[in-house]
């Protein structure tokens, strides 16, 4: 088996050639390839400079033929291995300022190297960093709505955009940015609750619907959730047959999570409440469509409550405060609204403890008188709980 061996010229290491180990030998006058001490020193000593021998010596490979192949300078190795750990030391303080980015949230402006299916690639210095399409701010797809975020993405390539670094993991070379976090720094001090904004519905889930919302300039640079329950006064069970991607909506901010950039938008609050109606605006006195009186005939003829509607009072009866219910009068209006029946509670003020309800089908609407120890919400809550029961 070959190993290297090694010959001096000049006072420094000349050439590296094979020789087989029955023919070793080393220039120096007091070892001898016949002394069997000395070979396992030395060959530690030759492979080790073997491993060195890019770094530190001038080496000369030869090829089969024996002529010079190629040639480095020690010089240049050198410079090179300096240049790397300029590089490392470059990198390693990249990485200790995007923790500190991070942890104080500044505003980063990056270029946008390229994308790939999951998002964008954009330059931190020397490092690298990945932002997800989710982390993009509404602008740029409700801007070219008719665009795929692929599309978009391409061109976006060698832009600038501002961005906030949400995770900087040097161990697993993690660097996340985000457009969104950004943007809500910058725009989020704008808003309070009880603006309304117009807006355009995204993503539609089972649970609600996220509401981008347009500001001043015409650009979407938030979004907040519209639950379920703040879609319609109506009962609504699937949010989807309601509300679709990229429909226009007028939206009202009911609340702003700052700790977690949130917002939570109501479209039913920009609608009057159904269950705070009177009979006399759902019918104008003066039209004589409206009966008064109040043993509970119209016009010589007793009233019948609506269908469905005595078992929704004998339900009330059951529920703790109410005490109770009775038809005060009736009227007609000229058009039809719904033909089911719906049930509102007047805004009128109680008397006595006594609240009005409004029943509606068709064109007929009746005057409910009900006696409770109840509020207005505690009302509110019986009547869902008798809905609940009441096919």
């Amino acid at each position: 088996m070959p190993i290297f061996t090694l010959s001096h010229g000049g006072g420094s290491l000349a050439s590296l050639s094979f020789l087989p180990q029955h023919q070793l030998f080393f220039n120096a006058d007091n070892f001898s390839a016949h002394s069997p001490a000395v070979i396992p020193p030395l060959l530690s000593h030759l492979r080790s400079t073997h491993k060195l021998r890019q770094s530190l010596l001038t080496v000369r490979a030869e090829d089969s033929n024996g002529s010079p192949a190629a040639a480095t300078t020690s010089e240049a190795v050198l410079e090179a291995a300096s240049a790397d750990a300029a590089k490392l030391a470059r990198r390693s303080a990249d990485w200790t300022a995007a923790r500190e980015l991070k942890e104080n949230g500044a505003i980063h402006v990056g270029r946008i190297e390229s994308s790939n299916a999951g998002g964008l690639l954009v330059r931190f210095h020397s490092l690298m960093g990945f932002l997800p399409f989710p982390q993009l701010s509404p602008a740029h797809y409700c801007k070219e709505p008719h665009k795929t975020i692929h599309e978009i993405a391409e061109g976006m390539t060698n832009s600038l955009i501002k961005v906030k670094i949400i995770a900087a993991d040097e161990g697993n070379r993690n660097l996340v940015f985000s457009e969104r976090e950004a943007t809500w720094a910058k725009f989020s001090k704008g808003i309070k609750v009880g603006d309304v904004y117009a807006g355009r519905v995204g993503l539609v889930e089972d649970y609600g619907a996220f509401v981008h919302l347009r500001f001043p300039d015409g650009l979407h640079h938030l979004t907040g959730l519209v639950h379920v329950s703040e879609v319609s006064w109506d009962l609504v069970r699937d949010v989807r047959d309601v509300l679709t991607e990229g429909q226009e909506v007028r939206v009202k901010v009911t609340e702003i999570d700052w700790q977690r950039s949130r917002i939570a938008l109501s479209i039913k609050q920009l609608e009057e409440d159904p269950l705070l109606e009177t009979l006399d605006k759902v019918i104008p006195q003066d039209d004589g469509s409206v009966g008064t009186d109040p043993s509970g005939v119209y016009n010589g003829i007793k009233i019948e409550p609506l269908p469905g509607l005595s078992d929704i009072f004998k339900e009330l009866l059951l529920e703790e405060g109410i005490e109770d219910i009775r038809i005060n009068r009736q009227g007609f209006e000229k058009r039809v609204v719904s033909q089911d029946l719906q049930l509102w509670l007047s805004n009128a003020v109680p008397v006595d403890r006594k609240f009005i309800l409004l029943a509606r089908a068709g064109r007929q609407v009746q005057e409910i008188q009900l006696t409770t120890t109840l509020d207005q919400e505690g009302i509110k809550k019986a009547l869902q709980h008798v809905l609940e029961r009441v096919p």
